[in-house]
């Protein structure tokens, strides 16, 4: 199993909102637990063969039971140009999707230059931002050639699997 396979599987995990998930072929043994709010001060842990801890977490403060609603208003962005207006249609944009749920981030750090910017041109493969889930720094690559004309998300927010990041024009 490779860690594609464990991320689709993450996904589905979120997208049913199961609370656990264990896997056994032969010696191979995945368990994957989505912590509640009451269970968030226990460890996680992912199993692999003969049943020895891979990975184990304690978050240091409890974890939302459920994300907070969408707010009316839309979130502050960058503009694509200052006469860029509230009735502009987003619709002729492409769009940069999150291939998974957890927390964004524009940079590799909080001293480093976002990824990319309003203006920039991606190609495919260009780096544009990254995806924290479960302790893992997940880098997210374009799938499109284009110039970056909005970012739809805050840095350090939560984002949900298939929400759109960024618009792309070309």
């Amino acid at each position: 199993m490779d860690f594609n396979q464990i991320q689709e599987l993450i996904r589905m995990m979120s997208k049913y909102k199961l609370t656990e998930f264990i896997l056994k072929e032969g010696e191979f043994k995945l368990v994957i637990r989505n912590q509640t709010h009451e269970a968030a001060s226990q460890p996680t842990q992912v199993m692999v063969p003969m049943q020895q801890p891979m990975v184990s977490m304690t978050p240091s403060a409890p974890a939302p039971a459920a994300p907070a609603p969408a707010p009316a208003a839309p979130p502050k962005t960058e503009a694509a140009a200052p006469a860029a207006s509230a009735t502009d249609d987003d619709s002729k944009y492409k769009q940069i999707k999150s291939p998974m749920v957890g927390t964004f981030y524009r940079s590799g750090g909080p001293d480093k230059p976002p990824f990319v910017k309003v203006g920039d041109t991606v190609e495919v493969g260009s780096k544009v931002c990254i995806i924290e889930a479960m302790k893992l720094f997940n880098e997210i690559e374009s799938e499109i050639k284009g110039k970056i004309v909005k970012v739809l998300v805050e840095d350090a927010s939560p984002v949900e699997y298939d929400q759109p990041l960024f618009l792309v024009e070309g």
